[in-house]
């Protein structure tokens, strides 16, 4: 049920941009759809490739490998590990995405699965050397690395006082 009110809201926010911009003109929106599916055609075959990669991922890694490092029971060691291993992860939304959801198939915690998730998208140390460095001065990128540090353990104890969505 979730699924579909999030497609509707998505479909209907398309075509409701779709109205806005063909009001303005419409060469607005024949670009924005030139533009649009040439982004459509270059990015599904990536997800296709993470999607596919991580059900084969999934298959191979043995289940007590991820239950032992970041299960359910690994606790805030777990989280600590998520923390580390997503920081550490290289690569774009297909990559980290994918190893989170090959570690929700496996039997990962959600805490720690969560915490993997958000270190992931805060701290891939190759994204801060790679792309935030030499855009911006190094004392503002690593200020707000440390800034941030504490929201993946943030996310993981609201996890654990929620519980299982």
């Amino acid at each position: 049920m979730t699924a579909l009110i999030i497609d509707i809201l998505l479909w209907g926010s398309l075509i409701g941009v779709s109205i806005i911009a063909w009001r303005q003109d419409k060469t607005v929106l024949t670009t924005a759809l030139r533009k649009g599916g040439m982004d459509f055609v270059n990015i599904v075959p990536r997800i296709a490739l993470g999607v596919i990669g991580s059900g084969f991922i999934a298959a191979i890694i043995p289940s007590e490998v991820i239950v032992g490092g970041l299960g359910p029971d690994t606790g805030w060691l777990g989280v600590a590990t998520a923390v580390v291993a997503g920081a550490a992860t290289p690569g774009g939304p297909v990559i980290g995405f994918s190893i989170g959801a090959v570690a929700l198939k496996s039997g990962g915690g959600m805490p720690q699965v969560v915490a993997y998730i958000v270190a992931w998208a805060l701290f891939a140390f190759q994204r801060l050397i790679l792309w935030e460095i030499p855009f911006m001065p190094a004392r503002f990128v690593w200020f707000r690395a440390m800034v941030s540090l504490p929201f993946p353990f943030l996310a993981a104890a609201i996890v654990m006082v929620i519980g299982k969505p």
